[in-house]
């Protein structure tokens, strides 16, 4: 496979899972897959992260973020402490 099929492909799945993301996060079901207040919500994060407050919006998102995932994590991981082990 030629190195620009390899690169385009990278691209692509990065630009998946992206859309992974706003769709995991509620914001098309939120929105109504209304396209123009998505890019609108996303170039208002982008000016925030431009502005004053960027380490404080990163902060904070980055905190909401983690969390989430941890939290998918935890239901997606199944536990043992509810099983019962056998001791002979």
């Amino acid at each position: 496979m030629r190195n620009w099929q390899v690169e385009r492909r990278k691209r692509t799945r990065h630009l998946i899972e992206l859309g992974g993301l706003v769709v995991k996060a509620g914001i098309v079901d939120l929105t109504g897959d209304d396209r123009a207040m998505i890019y609108g919500a996303l170039i208002w994060i982008a000016d925030k992260l431009n502005s004053e407050d960027q380490e404080r919006a990163r902060e904070l998102w980055a905190g909401k973020g983690k969390e989430a995932f941890a939290a998918e994590q935890e239901t997606r991981t199944p536990t043992t402490s509810h099983i019962q082990h056998d001791r002979a």
